[in-house]
């Protein structure tokens, strides 16, 4: 009889723990195999509409006739730059929460310029270079991939990439198994750092060995018929940088002639080419990492670095920044027929947005009759400077100006008795009546008031009261701080928060919304998708008119 109650009770216990399984599952029935987030640098909500008729079926267009457009999605703070992006996307907050204010930024507390994943405690791994140096220390918050591993034990695996260190690591956040990006100069190879592991595993030795970067050192000349590419200015024009040892910026561009003066590998990341280098790596990971193979979630985070060094280069009205992106497309759906191959259609996730948008050259919209222009902050820094000691008869009140940030010397206006109020107050009006900028905003304001809209809270989402400056500035629009050829990014502005965001894969809906999302949203969507903590400081909410479909 007791043998009788024991197996009852084991049978019962059984159906119990069966139960409790299916219950689980039924809470979650749309969680994939594996998340890829992928993160292109730079790219603007309207190069899918601009580029629409050239791109193919199976990239772009897949993403979006099978999957979850939100059309209307921006960056929600200020500066848009390429590290407060990609750490906003997945940590689900803004820099004054995440701490990442920058790709660099003056320390206030070490009195010098941080980058933001530098780190000398750690060291090069695949690589006697410094360039190894990195880790994601200096991010103060979670990742939604942090929160999968802490949530599997460990289990679910997470592996960054990217041209950028910046880029790859920060995604893939504090516990991340890997984070691998590409050292250019004399080498040409995929490292990490000691944060992550002691030596480079099998397949990236392998896929470093393999001659694949050397491969695209060839020549870059455009995809389709040049006379085709309608959707973008005339390729020959005085608003590009272009290549050093080519006389004109114009097609084609013979990369092995002129890696020797362009940082030799370095040269590869300001091409189509570094894209597809990425898409190649990225492939090999699957494979390398056995990623989406198991019952337990895995992350890939890639980002497409090239796209960001182009537009730097050339202006987002060239042809090299169309050719780019019709490349691009080709490579996006290389990857998604390689996740279908090795994960299988239907079994993974994948999220598509960017870590900030771009501007027109603002000498081509000059030429064009539109408002815009150029700021110098040498000669702006010289006279804030005259003028602070010529009305408090002290000339170090002012410890340094950077990424439109005053950072005051503390010690220098206690000493001379002086209130920060006043001088933030006096400050601020005298940078207001200069030349070219728009909006000027105090520490005070920042940490006394609540701003819920407009240039003042972008300024406040992005402000970090342990690492932001005193005094904030914002120019006008169109008017940048930049060399009179190519362009570049930062503001608040549109043509800088106008991002794309596509949802694709399992558990994804198709459809389409003009309804405003921002880009700190994703990462408690994805985190709601999979049924785990949101990450640890998430100020976004997840997208309903996604999840609810």
């Amino acid at each position: 009889m007791k043998n009788f109650f024991l197996v009852l009770f084991i049978s019962l216990s059984i159906f119990s723990l069966k139960a409790q399984v299916k219950s689980d599952s039924s809470l979650n029935p749309n969680k994939p195999k594996l998340v890829v987030g992928v993160v292109v640098d730079q790219m603007r909500y309207d190069y899918l509409s601009r580029f629409w008729n050239k791109y193919g079926e199976d990239g772009f267009k897949r993403l979006i006739k099978e999957g979850y457009n939100f059309k209307n999605n921006h960056f929600n703070y200020i500066p848009t730059y390429t590290a407060p992006g990609h750490t906003s996307i997945y940590t689900g907050t803004s820099p004054e929460n995440h701490g990442i204010i920058g790709n660099a930024w003056y320390d206030k507390n070490e009195s010098q310029f941080v980058y933001c994943t530098s780190d000398d405690s750690v060291e090069s791994v695949g690589t006697k270079n410094a360039a190894g140096k990195m880790s994601p220390r200096r991010m103060m918050s979670t990742t939604v991939s942090d929160e999968n591993r802490l949530f599997t034990e460990m289990r679910g695996k997470t592996i960054g990439i990217a041209l950028k260190d910046r880029g790859a690591i920060l995604p893939a956040g504090h516990t991340a198994n890997a984070a691998y990006w590409f050292h250019g100069k004399d080498e040409g190879k995929f490292i990490t750092s000691s944060y992550y592991m002691k030596d480079l595993p099998k397949w990236v030795k392998d896929f470093n060995k393999s001659g694949i970067v050397t491969s695209y050192m060839k020549p870059w000349n455009t995809l389709l018929n040049i006379e085709e590419y309608t959707e973008s200015g005339a390729d020959k024009n005085v608003f590009e940088t272009g290549y050093v040892g080519q006389e004109f910026a114009t097609f084609p561009y013979d990369l092995p002639k002129l890696q020797a003066e362009n940082g030799q590998f370095d040269l590869l990341k300001e091409t189509p080419y570094g894209n597809s280098i990425t898409t190649d790596f990225a492939i090999a990971a699957l494979n390398g990492e056995n990623l989406g193979k198991d019952d337990y979630t895995d992350f890939l985070t890639v980002s497409f670095s090239s796209t960001d060094y182009i537009g730097h280069n050339f202006g987002v009205n060239s042809k090299e920044i169309e050719d780019a992106y019709l490349r691009l497309d080709l490579d996006l759906a290389r990857l998604l027929k390689a996740l279908d191959e090795k994960v299988g259609e239907g079994n993974y996730t994948l999220f598509l947005t960017a870590d900030h948008g771009g501007g027109d050259v603002p000498s081509y919209l000059a030429s064009v009759n539109i408002p815009s222009g150029y700021f110098d902050d040498a000669v702006f820094d010289e006279r804030l400077k005259e003028f602070v000691k010529e009305r408090f008869k002290e000339d170090d009140l002012i410890e340094m100006v950077s990424n439109s940030q005053i950072f005051f010397n503390y010690e220098a206006i206690e000493n001379a008795k002086l209130d920060v109020e006043k001088l933030e107050k006096v400050i601020a009006r005298f940078i207001l009546q200069y030349p070219q900028v728009n909006n000027v905003f105090t520490r005070t304001q920042m940490q006394d008031s609540d701003f819920n809209n407009g240039a003042a809270a972008l300024v406040q989402n992005g402000f970090n009261q342990k690492r932001s400056g005193d005094v904030i500035l914002i120019l006008e629009p169109a008017t940048i701080t930049y060399s009179k050829t190519g362009s570049t990014h930062g503001s608040g502005f549109s043509y800088d928060t106008h991002a794309p965001l596509l949802f694709f894969g399992k558990g994804i809906p198709h459809g389409a919304t003009t309804k405003r999302s921002e880009v700190i949203d994703i990462a408690p969507t994805i985190s709601a998708l999979l049924g785990i903590e949101f990450p640890n400081s998430t100020t976004g909410i997840p997208l309903s008119t996604l999840l609810d479909n």
